[in-house]
């Protein structure tokens, strides 16, 4: 069975500043449109899948899992970590993401590292030359507006999440401090007010969902919490309370 079997004990390293110890990483992503895997080995990608995919995530993650690590050539106990996106995002995606990285966790015996979307975009963006003075994370919240994150230029994170309406985001941002233009990533891109921006704000058009591989990287240079990851929601998921029986 996908789960079965578990390792003596959590494996990998413990402190980033040693990074001469070899480390594999399994990551996968399921907050926004897509459903992506990756087995990371020191840098290097073993093996990738990425599938867009609006709905679906619960039904189609453990078998790419499985695919992903059996053409890798890794078996579950070779993992020192598991990577996976906490939010924001749609929530099922999220919870997906979160209950399949600690049902492995708990099989095998393996520390789980939560990075949030934006991070994982802002990282990839920032690894690309730019001469920009920040990056902004938009996601597509589906329900009408975007979830909006500001980092700089290296990709270090400046505040939180919020949600707003796309008409908004860029007088908001006008009153953020940034002195120069904007590296623009994230689904959110792709809504109409977004793209009526000034002309100071540009868009990577190639980073739209996470890359499985950014995530691995990312995770691989953290410390594992004992707590694990916890879920990222911009705001309480639309939940219509039932009718009381009169």
């Amino acid at each position: 069975m996908f789960f079965a079997g578990h390792n003596s004990g959590y494996r990998g390293i413990t402190n980033p500043e040693y990074p001469s110890v070899s480390m594999i990483v399994l990551a996968f992503d399921t907050a926004l449109a897509a459903c992506s895997v990756a087995v990371w080995r020191d840098g290097a990608v073993l093996a990738m899948e990425r599938r867009l995919m609006e709905r679906g995530q619960a039904e189609h993650l453990v078998p790419i899992i499985a695919a992903v690590m059996d053409r890798a050539g890794i078996g579950f106990d070779a993992l020192d970590r598991i990577a996976v996106t906490v939010g924001p995002g749609s929530f099922t995606g999220v919870r997906v993401g979160l209950a399949t990285a600690r049902g492995l966790a708990l099989a095998y015996r393996i520390p789980v590292i939560g990075v949030t979307t934006g991070e994982v975009l802002a990282a990839e963006a920032a690894a690309q030359p730019n001469d920009a003075s920040g990056i902004v994370s938009l996601l597509d919240s589906k329900r009408g507006d975007l979830y909006v994150e500001c980092f700089s230029p290296t990709g270090a994170a400046r505040g939180t999440a919020i949600a707003m309406p796309a008409a908004a985001v860029g007088p908001w941002l006008a009153t953020q401090g940034f002195a120069g233009s904007l590296l623009l990533v994230g689904d959110g891109m792709l809504v109409n007010e977004t793209r009526e921006s000034p002309a100071r704000f540009c868009r990577i058009p190639d980073v739209v969902f996470p890359d499985p591989a950014v995530l691995a990287g990312l995770a691989a240079a953290r410390v594992p919490s004992d707590a694990g990851p916890v879920p990222l929601y911009v705001r309480p998921p639309d939940v219509t309370a039932p009718a009381a029986n009169s």
